[in-house]
């Protein structure tokens, strides 16, 4: 360790002085073969300047760090996070230019997360050189980088100009527009790749006259690049250079390149085009999306690119949502819903998919009398695909349609549907419905509900996947908090006891699962479940079932009664309690399974159990209390009646 001291800071001194040490451990640690304790060393950076002091991370440590380092991907990472945040420990911002070799070094490395992470610290720490240092220390390191051998260091300057740009002298400034100009014509496409990321960027920090005569014509070369990986990326930029330029300059400098990249010939830049439209359409106006984007969305609908027409696809509500108001439902009606009834029957599942994710918001922009006459027929289309993905999301927002049209229309009209799918043969489809099915009950009504759908309700409870009958469980509680106690009671409850009776021992052990989620519901919630699951209902009906269940033949269904049992205690008297429940669980106890055995030992040992021997002999003892206490002050009032007598 002394060794590796010498060589950053000189030997330790022979009077005993060892504050070299943190250094030199950082060093040998640094070299050692284990790449995980390289690792935590680098992430201990901060812990060691800060025992070196300031000046001694600015001379010692961080030039060991900018000529010696050499290591895997993953220490190179963690370096560049800890730079960023080292301001403080080279001595504030007066001194945050000695942070720029080590970082312009790691900007420089062949590994794209590496070089990204170094640009990140790099911007970040750009905020605190005064513009002097700036100009002095920051933008000669762009420079260097922007000039650089290799593409790697040309890619990290590209993000490195805009946050320079605005604090340096008028002088300055054109250096650094050359140099970008210079870039984004670079021969490396990585290079153009990375120019046309940061373009939007860029142009938002500069002057509006530049932004017309410089970052327009570079847009245009970019747009116009023979990678189509640059072509999309300059689409992208078009979204901030639009939001820029005022309403008579677009036309003229910003739609011809957007017509030519809606109709390019690589599916890419038109797929980004798509995926970026409700940007775009915000960013141009009402007029230009009148005029331009309404045919250039209708193709991108029609596009022959599977992927296109799903990005597509996926921003007709938006695009829908930000058209002028006043010729927004003539659109819709004349240009788009023709596209979109075609695209309900498209051959690929992914767009219909993405369609059916967003078509159901339409009917809130349409109205009432457009949705059922044109909308309602492509929910009732979409709710019968074969593919199971969309019907889950025509299922999943049919809230939007219920406000619009009502729930009875609603019913009338994707009800026979929504029945179908319960009974779908993929379950999620069915879960699906389930987790849908207490809206849906709450919009129905208990009457309307009991007559088309509790039937239904009750049938998942004896579905084949687990999955489903747990659901089926939770979703009956929802159901019972709805529409109240009597009706849980006359409804739910006997249906569910008649299930402990199944041939099925899956069946039986969920009539289990219902009776805990009931009590728990009247024992932990504020709704009353006083009269359909209190302790009157559970000691009569629901104790005897779950008492009879724990003669189970599987084992599965008693240590599931020791459950239940566990969970029933608060509900009852402390008498049932003892003289029924207890017995069962210590014959439980004993059982030949092993997890019966468990279960039943740990309600025994459970809260309610103790806590009733605790009242017992809490009752005891206030009884032998009160006992003493009649005993004295019996024995006081005899004294005191002799004395009177005496006294007399």
């Amino acid at each position: 360790a002394a060794a590796a001291a010498a060589e950053v800071g000189g030997p330790c001194r022979a009077d005993g002085d060892d504050s070299l040490y943190p250094i030199a451990v950082l060093i040998d640690e640094l070299r050692n073969e284990d790449v995980q304790l390289r690792l935590n060393s680098i992430k201990k950076l901060s812990t060691i300047a800060l025992a070196l002091g300031v000046e001694r991370t600015r001379t010692e440590l961080l030039p060991f760090l900018t000529d010696t380092i050499y290591d895997e991907d993953e220490v190179l990472l963690a370096l560049a996070e800890q730079l960023g945040n080292f301001t403080m420990l080279v001595g504030g911002p007066e001194y945050v230019h000695c942070l720029l070799p080590p970082l312009e070094s790691l900007a420089t490395v062949e590994e794209t997360v590496v070089r990204d992470k170094a640009v990140e610290s790099l911007r970040k720490i750009s905020q605190e050189h005064s513009p002097v240092d700036l100009e002095v220390h920051f933008e000669p390191l762009v420079k260097r980088l922007a000039s650089g051998d290799w593409f790697t260091s040309r890619t990290s300057a590209c993000g490195l100009f805009s946050v320079c740009y605005p604090r340096v002298s008028s002088t300055v400034k054109a250096e650094i527009r050359q140099h970008f100009r210079t870039l984004c014509s670079d021969d490396t496409p990585m290079v153009r790749r990375a120019a046309a990321s940061k373009l939007g960027e860029f142009a938002k920090v500069l002057e509006l006259d530049y932004v017309k005569s410089d970052i327009i014509s570079l847009f245009t070369a970019l747009a116009s690049d023979e990678q189509d990986s640059v072509r999309l990326l300059a689409v992208e930029a078009c979204v901030s250079i639009a939001t820029l330029l005022p309403q008579e300059d677009l036309e003229t400098l910003v739609m011809p390149t957007l017509r030519q990249a809606a109709e390019d010939k690589s599916w890419r830049v038109r797929y980004m085009v798509a995926d970026k439209f409700s940007e775009l359409q915000k960013a141009v106006g009402p007029e230009i999306t009148k005029n331009d984007l309404v045919p250039a969305f209708q193709n991108l609908l029609k596009d022959c690119e599977a992927e296109v027409r799903a990005a597509a696809a996926n921003k007709v509500k938006e695009f829908c949502e930000n058209l002028p108001e006043d010729s927004r439902e003539q659109i819709i009606m004349t240009h788009i819903l023709p596209c979109v009834k075609e695209l309900v029957s498209d051959t690929n599942q992914h767009v219909k998919s993405a369609l059916a994710s967003v078509i159901m918001g339409l009917s809130t922009i349409l109205g009432k009398d457009n949705t059922i006459e044109h909308l309602l027929p492509l929910f009732l289309a979409q709710l019968k695909d074969e593919c199971p993905e969309v019907r889950l999301n025509i299922i999943s927002n049919l809230d939007c349609v219920n406000e619009v049209i009502g729930i009875r229309q609603l019913s009338q009209s994707l009800l026979p549907a929504i029945v179908e799918l319960a009974e779908d043969a993929k379950w999620r489809v069915r879960l699906a419905i389930i987790e849908y099915m207490p809206l849906l009950a709450g919009q129905l009504g208990v009457e309307f509900f009991d007559e088309k759908l509790n039937t239904l309700c009750m049938a998942w409870l004896i579905d084949h996947v687990y999955a489903i009958r747990e659901a089926a469980t939770c979703n009956l509680m929802k159901l019972v908090e709805k529409f109240g106690a009597e009706w849980a009671q006359n409804t739910i409850v006997p249906k569910v006891l008649g299930m402990a009776n199944d041939p099925n021992y899956l069946h039986r052990m969920t009539t289990l699962f219902c009776l805990k989620l009931y009590w728990l519901l009247f024992f932990e919630n504020t709704f009353a479940l006083s009269e359909a699951c209190g302790q009157d209902i559970t000691t009569k009906q629901m104790l005897p079932v779950v008492l009879k269940m724990s003669n189970d033949q599987v084992a599965n269904v008693r240590f599931n009664v020791a459950k239940s049992l566990q969970k029933i205690g608060p509900v009852l008297d402390s008498n049932a309690l003892q003289a029924e429940v207890k017995p069962v669980l210590e014959k439980l106890a004993t059982d030949t399974d092993m997890d019966v055995k468990y279960f039943a030992q740990e309600a025994i040992s459970g809260k309610v159990f103790h806590l009733l021997s605790l009242c017992k002999k809490t009752l005891n003892d206030v009884s032998r209390i009160l006992h003493v206490r009649y005993l004295c002050i019996n024995e006081l009032c005899s004294s005191l009646l002799f004395t009177v007598l005496a006294l007399a």
